[in-house]
């Protein structure tokens, strides 16, 4: 099977109520989607996300990245050559290697390219993305996530995460006087509940460990990015001397930067994402290097995410052993509209089955594509 043409999608699907943390207020989705189509016919759909402060993609940048960088290394490319089980390393191989001296990482381009490729591939041969990842359990139990806002909107969500039956919270959190924000949602969710924080670096290394030493006494699981991404041994410091564990995100987006905070001791945890990371091939390559440096593992998801995302991450998560915590698959939780004809929200408890339908598992509505569509590009 060849890769005949290519068409890339830039969406605007507005929430249902808006999203933010300390980096961003978000109101909708912006993803960059990618749609190969095979000389076979099948066509397969791949998702990234750019975050400027994440990556260093823009949407504008990341869709002149995928066409003059990426594209040309799959259309015309003939697949049919590839192992279905070693496929993602096969698709991996075919797209350029990040330049390391690039302050760009391209890895929500990637991520749409890659996904869009194995998509297609496995579409061809009616085959499913678990039998390249095969399912380490029959389902998956994703966290609640409580944004940063008003008290009166923070015990909103948690009181629906209790009445969801939802054992895991990630709470957001920006400033010191969040500690209260934090009691309330202990009180509201009990103490048998999990809760870690994320800070999306909020912080500096002088104020986050009195914070820390405040919200220890609720029981808190662990803080994630508490700092801006910069030396991995600011984050080994704090770690050292912080009552809770501590959590890498945007200061893991890489497999270099996995090295480097494995070497530094710098976290317990990586808090890894399929767009962030670059794709499938690279978040399982980062998720391989923690599980053997024993640092724990959360699977999470970029905010607005479509069903795209939320499949490759719902294989993802049934595939990988030990995984600490799972995020996404919010779905129209959060999306006034989602793309795929499946519903793959999860369910009470946070319970979510897996999926064994050919490609990513899930069929794309176009005509969704083509109404959210802020641009629409096809490339030949």
């Amino acid at each position: 099977m060849k890769i005949v043409s290519a068409c890339i999608y830039i969406l605007n699907i507005p929430f249902v109520e808006s999203f933010g943390h300390n980096l961003y207020e978000r109101n909708h989705c912006d993803s960059i989607i990618v749609k190969l189509t095979g000389d076979c016919g099948a066509s397969g759909f791949g998702e990234g996300v750019p975050r400027p402060y994440v990556t260093g993609e823009t949407k504008e940048e990341s869709v002149e990245y995928i066409r003059s960088k990426l594209l040309p290394g799959i259309i015309g490319e003939d697949l049919s050559g590839a192992d279905t089980c070693s496929a993602l390393t096969f698709v991996d191989r075919l797209l350029p290697a990040q330049d390391a001296s690039d302050p760009v990482a391209w890895n929500a381009s990637r991520s749409a390219v890659e996904l869009a490729a194995i998509d297609c591939l496995l579409r061809s041969r009616k085959a499913s993305l678990n039998v390249i990842l095969p399912s380490e359990s029959q389902e998956v139990t994703y966290s609640g996530v409580i944004t940063s806002g008003s008290i009166e909107t923070v015990e909103k969500i948690a009181r629906r995460c209790v009445a969801a039956g939802i054992e895991t919270i990630k709470l957001k959190v920006c400033k010191a006087g969040d500690v209260e924000v934090v009691s309330t949602v202990r009180d509201i969710v009990g103490n048998t509940a999990s809760i870690r924080l994320d800070a999306n670096s909020a912080f500096n290394p002088d104020t986050v460990l009195p914070f820390l030493s405040s919200v220890s006494k609720y029981d808190i699981e662990c803080i994630e990015q508490p700092i801006p991404r910069g030396n991995p041994t600011d984050l080994a410091k704090i770690r050292s001397a912080s009552p809770i564990r501590v959590m890498a995100d945007e200061s893991v987006v890489s497999i270099r930067d996995a090295v480097e905070l494995i070497e530094k001791k710098a976290v317990d945890y990586f808090n890894l994402r399929i767009s962030k990371c670059g794709g499938l091939h690279n978040t399982l390559e980062i998720a391989e290097l923690a599980g053997s440096a024993g640092i724990g593992i959360q699977l999470g998801c970029q905010v607005g995410e479509t069903a795209i995302l939320s499949a490759a991450g719902r294989h993802a998560a049934a595939h990988l052993e030990d995984l600490r915590f799972v995020e996404g698959s919010f779905g129209t939780h959060l999306l006034v509209e989602d793309i795929a004809q499946e519903d793959l929200v999860f369910g009470l408890g946070g319970y979510a089955p897996v999926l064994t339908d050919p490609g990513l598992g899930i069929t794309v509505q176009e005509e969704i594509l083509d109404k959210y569509a802020q641009t629409t590009i096809p490339v030949c």
